[in-house]
């Protein structure tokens, strides 16, 4: 049930154009992530495969992202999944369950994405300064701090620094890209690796490996349907700002890829830390390479302002649902943002920063959300165009249903190749979940215990 208290859904302001949703969706995916990612594809396939696998990161993330562009269009509301979920499986019921799930698992793995990065920043800015761990700790957790001082602002406001750190990320980009192409050696980047050459079951578990590690570096793309509330023109920019930025991405990926391998041997960057560092010194000398290193930590800040501002609107959408604590649910009186939802996303954010390590941050941050959240919301878009009538849909991809099955099959591969373990803790995340919904709805007598058909549909 909804609250009084809580601030009505139109008090959000929509102040985001293409050009700001592309620039948000961008610099979320962008983060430090292909820099750490890029060295273990390499040492997982070699260099001459390593296309391949960000070749296959595109096309998951792409018909993901018809997927993601059909229903951001169609419920252009804050919370983006959460909504999607709500609505495919029925408000009252199922879509309860699935919506509940979702939220359950994004208060655990969104402030630990932050976290990791913030962690991750931490780890590469010792190429620079040394740093002992207890002052890699402090510099974590001040950098989650200053990301939630920034965001605590109008849309319209956010907006504009978004394109300003936009600009860093493609400047550095188009940089690093330039430099390789200018000393680019062909022989180098297409020497024949030893991965090449083994049998077809392991080099099909490692290309599978090294695949889940490039999905990992394209997730971001969806950021704009969280903010679905502040979006102008929701029905076109959603869409629009979904492809372009997966296209705009999947280039620059291939073209870093090929720089790097055209610059330095591969078994070099298959053991690199700081293998951007590492490309620049090897072409414009050492201060270049600092250069470098600080453009990379602006990369990775610009990505946690993206993921954390997306993040922070998720709670905020249950609660104005009635699905979570009411005070998640209000809005800056004169700001017009959800600031309780943010302050509690950060604060967990500073706290995860503290505690853990980086570790197996990218096989268990996709085992976790996969089920629920991807191959969900594919299958509630199937049970959603049984029911609603095609107007409904102000965007309509292209040789429906096959992206649709497309997605959920990739995804289910995708899952099976973050290992037992992982898939093993995404399904104790989704248990734990589900306990708690059904205790939950005990106590509230609500569905499946509402005996008297309260909240039937």
């Amino acid at each position: 049930m909804k609250t009084n208290s809580v601030t009505p859904p139109s008090s959000l302001h929509r102040g985001l154009g293409l050009k700001e949703a592309t620039a948000l969706n961008m610099i979320d995916m962008v983060g430090i992530g292909p820099f750490i990612v890029l060295p273990l594809v390499v040492k997982a396939i070699g260099g001459s495969l390593s296309p391949l696998a960000w070749v296959a990161g595109a096309f998951i993330a792409l018909v993901d992202g018809c997927v993601w562009a059909e229903l951001g269009a169609a419920m252009p509301e804050a919370g983006g999944t959460y909504v999607f979920l709500r609505e495919s499986y029925g408000s009252q019921k199922w879509g309860r369950f699935m919506s509940f799930l979702f939220i359950w698992q994004t208060m655990f793995q969104a402030p630990l994405v932050i976290a990791s990065g913030a962690i991750g920043f931490a780890q590469y800015l010792t190429y620079l300064i040394p740093l002992d761990p207890i002052v890699q700790k402090s510099v974590s957790g001040a950098l989650v701090c200053f990301l939630v001082v920034l965001l605590y602002r109008r849309i319209t406001t956010i907006g504009k620094v978004s394109m300003f750190l936009w600009a860093g990320v493609i400047s550095t980009l188009i940089w690093l890209i330039g430099g390789g192409l200018s000393h680019f050696d062909s022989a180098l980047a297409f020497h024949s690796s030893p991965a090449a050459s083994t049998g077809s079951v392991i080099l099909s578990l490692a290309f599978g490996q090294a695949t889940v590690q490039t999905v990992y570096t394209f997730l971001g793309y969806y950021n704009v349907c969280h903010l679905g509330g502040e979006i102008r023109d929701p029905e076109r920019v959603i869409p629009r700002s979904i492809f372009l930025s997966i296209t705009g991405i999947t280039i620059l990926y291939l073209a870093l890829q090929l720089s790097f391998l055209g610059v330095l041997p591969s078994q070099e960057i298959a053991g690199s830390r700081f293998v951007v560092s590492q490309f620049v010194e090897r072409i414009h000398g050492t201060s270049a390479a600092s250069v470098a290193t600080l453009l990379v930590l602006w990369i990775a800040f610009a990505s946690l302002y993206s993921a954390l501002l997306g993040y922070s609107r998720i709670p905020y959408a249950a609660a104005m649902d009635g699905n979570f604590f009411s005070p998640f649910g209000r809005v800056h009186p004169t700001r017009q943002f959800p600031h309780i939802s943010l302050l509690a996303m950060g604060g967990a954010a500073f706290v995860f920063s503290l505690l853990f390590k980086l570790s197996d941050v990218i096989n268990a941050i996709l085992a976790t959300r996969i089920v629920v959240q991807f191959m969900g919301q594919a299958a509630g878009l199937l049970a959603l165009h049984r029911r609603w009538p095609a107007r409904r849909f102000p965007f309509r991809m292209l040789l429906y249903p096959l992206p649709v099955f497309a997605a959920i099959l990739v995804w289910a591969g995708v899952l099976l190749s973050t290992g037992t373990t992982f898939v093993l803790g995404g399904l104790a995340v989704i248990a734990t979940g589900s306990i708690v919904f059904l205790v939950r709805s005990s106590s509230l007598k609500e569905w499946p215990f509402d005996r008297h058909g309260e909240h039937a549909p």
